[in-house]
């Protein structure tokens, strides 16, 4: 017979009031003695233990139920033990199970805690138990769905995140720590929206994630353009799926973040790239038309004014004209540099040499109340361009930086050798790895927006006040480093300066000799024959007036058709050629190769708004090819013409 003891009859707490209470919450309440014999249980407490209320009165604790750790399966101490030796209230061991009548293990947690009589004596032992096995599922769900999601995510190179149906993290992978600094620490189990110190409470998102989660449907692509605390300003884009547990029922979300903010970039630079690309298009062809019709008139304008005598009265009317035709060539010029229709004359340059003697008209340029410092790199990398083209590359960029210093600063210029690996190629469109020459011009004026600078190299753009300026100074810069085979671009930002750097690909060509310019621009009168080949019918009989009146012969030929057969069939045997680069049917190069094959030493000279070995191989000329650039005067065809003969 099993050892029973009586109940203590210590206790003034009024009964019924203590079993009202106990028998109300949703916990198992148990009573034992000082003995550690069972006193009371709750309706809860029998259903826990599978013992009744008459069954378990007067039994000992540890025949009502046993704890076992669910870690190792070994025995716990039973609590009222624990109580009586401590005399306070003290918590059961974490993943407990207890033990019922019939051998079911049951989670459970919480606590026990003494009771005593006035004098501090202890009378018995009050436990709580609560019920955990539903807590424990849903623990074991979300470690399961833990889990699965992070063999998910474990494979995805894009960072993710895996949010329970409440939006709290269950998992994220690599790339998304990586790509935001943060932790997992900092993660797991968070609400979303508290990711970052709540940077992730982006309120058109909550408005999605919240819609997804009592309707069955996704969102894809939604675009965030966001400030993050650690990594600045991202462009992303997130998608939503969710993943049932049955039909309607959402158990997690998957979030996929796709970081689009290099993509984004380097789209806006291929936009704006086309853009001036299309914009060049049109300026080449414009430029290229109107420079025959200038050619024209600038051409008879100084026949006719050659006709004139010094006293006559339309002399000055028609200095006039010229001079309004001049400034037109000189904006076509700038107009062809800008769409790299321009024909170069490349050499091989030290920068260095060349930006130190351009210091004086730089100087001079700027004026007083701006400081032009240089800081020039030694042992310079070579570089292969239009030694003119650069200075004037570098003048526009100084009379721009002077615009915007109306108070004075300082002017920048500095030089560098830089090797663009792979990539910076892959965030800079266009640019290919190499050496490259870096030309870096900094102003320490007024700096510019991010909407000024898309378009500051856009033909006509201007933010100066009307009548200072034609808008082509920067877009004359663009096309002169593209079409050098070079890169530009713009750091800026308000009130903090502008930067212009200028990369130029290196070469190991040695540099040329050094040779003496001519001089020469008077009028020279010649004599022998030049074959003119021009398509251009104008263009044709002016340059035969002007050449006639030096005193050359010339045949004229509409194109390379016409000049072969005043050369093979009827046997002319011209000193020189003069032709048109881009003819139809027949190029000048074409032409010229045709002759020689009968006449190897017959001169050249090529004219044209830009020329076959513009389109070919970006508008370069090969180094030494006599060449004139339309409009020319009669002076200037005077001289070239002089030149060639001579050789």
């Amino acid at each position: 017979m099993e050892d029973r003891h009586e109940p203590d009859n210590a206790s003034n707490v009024d009964e019924k009031w203590f079993h009202a209470v106990c028998e109300s919450i949703g916990d198992a309440v148990m009573v034992s003695d000082r003995h550690g014999t069972v006193q009371y249980l709750n309706p809860v407490s029998e259903r826990l233990t599978g013992w009744t209320k008459n069954d378990a009165l007067g039994r000992p604790l540890d025949s009502v139920f046993r704890i076992i750790s669910e870690e190792d399966r070994r025995a716990v101490e039973n609590p009222a033990e624990k109580v009586l030796r401590e005399g306070r209230v003290v918590g059961l061991a974490n993943h407990t199970l207890l033990i019922s009548r019939d051998g079911s293990e049951i989670p459970i947690a919480d606590s026990g805690a003494p009771v005593k009589n006035e004098s501090g004596e202890i009378l018995g032992v009050v436990l709580v138990f609560r019920d955990r096995t539903e807590a424990r599922k849903a623990e074991l769900a979300l470690q399961e769905a833990r889990e699965f999601a992070e063999s998910i995510v474990a494979t995805i190179r894009e960072p993710l995140l895996v949010l329970s149906a409440d939006l709290r993290v269950i998992s994220a992978n690599l790339p998304f720590y990586r790509t935001f600094e943060v932790g997992e620490e900092e993660t797991h189990g968070k609400y979303i929206y508290d990711l970052g110190n709540g940077q992730w409470n982006i309120p058109r998102l909550r408005e999605l994630l919240e819609d997804i989660l009592p309707h069955d449907t996704n969102f894809n692509d939604f675009r965030v353009d966001h400030d993050f605390e650690h990594i600045g300003r991202r462009i992303m884009l997130l998608n939503a799926r969710r993943i049932h547990r049955k039909a309607g029922d959402t158990q997690m979300i998957l979030l996929s973040i796709e970081d689009i903010t290099e993509r984004s970039r380097l789209e806006e630079q291929y936009r704006q790239a086309q853009k001036l690309e299309a914009v060049g298009l049109l300026a080449g062809g414009v430029a290229h038309d109107f420079n025959n019709l200038l050619t024209v008139v600038l051409g008879y304008g100084e026949v006719i004014l050659g006709t004139l005598s010094e006293g006559d009265p339309l002399r000055q009317d028609l200095d006039k004209i010229l001079d309004a035709c001049h400034r037109g060539a000189n904006l076509i010029h700038q107009l062809l540099a800008f769409s790299r229709k321009q024909a170069l004359q490349p050499e091989v340059l030290d920068l260095n040499r060349l930006l130190d003697g351009q210091q004086g008209l730089l100087k001079r340029l700027i004026g007083e109340d701006i400081e032009l410092l240089t800081v020039f790199s030694e042992d310079l990398g070579l570089v292969k361009a239009d030694a003119g083209q650069i200075e004037q590359v570098v003048m526009n960029l100084a009379v721009n930086a002077r615009d915007a210093m109306p108070n004075g600063g300082e002017l920048i210029i500095e030089t560098a050798n830089v090797e663009l690996d792979e990539e910076y190629g892959r965030l800079h469109a266009g640019v290919v790895p190499g050496p490259y020459v870096v030309l870096a011009v900094t102003d320490t004026g007024t700096g510019m927006d991010k909407e000024t600078r898309s378009k500051i190299f856009e033909p006509f753009f201007s933010t100066k006040e009307m009548g200072r300026g034609t808008g082509l100074g920067l877009s004359t810069v663009y096309g002169i480093v593209k079409q050098s085979g070079g890169h530009i671009w713009v750091y800026s930002e308000p009130e903090k300066g502008t930067t212009f750097k200028i990369y130029l690909p290196q070469t190991d060509d040695a540099p040329a000799a050094v040779q003496e310019c001519p001089a020469d621009f008077e009028v020279r009168h010649g004599a022998g024959h030049v074959l003119v080949v021009e398509d251009e019918h104008a263009i044709r009989e002016l340059v035969g007036v002007q050449l006639e009146s030096l005193g050359y012969e010339v045949t004229l030929a509409a194109d390379g058709r016409e000049a072969l057969e005043a050369v093979e069939v009827n046997g002319l045997r011209p000193d020189l050629l003069i032709t048109d680069v881009i003819m139809p049917g027949m190029s000048g190069a074409v032409l010229l190769e045709r002759l020689r094959r009968t006449q190897p030493g017959l001169k050249v000279l090529f004219m044209s708004g830009y020329t076959d070995n513009v389109i070919v191989h970006q508008g370069v000329l090969d180094p030494g090819i006599p060449f004139i650039q339309k409009p020319f005067s009669a002076r200037e065809l005077s001289a070239a013409v002089h030149r060639v003969i001579r050789g």
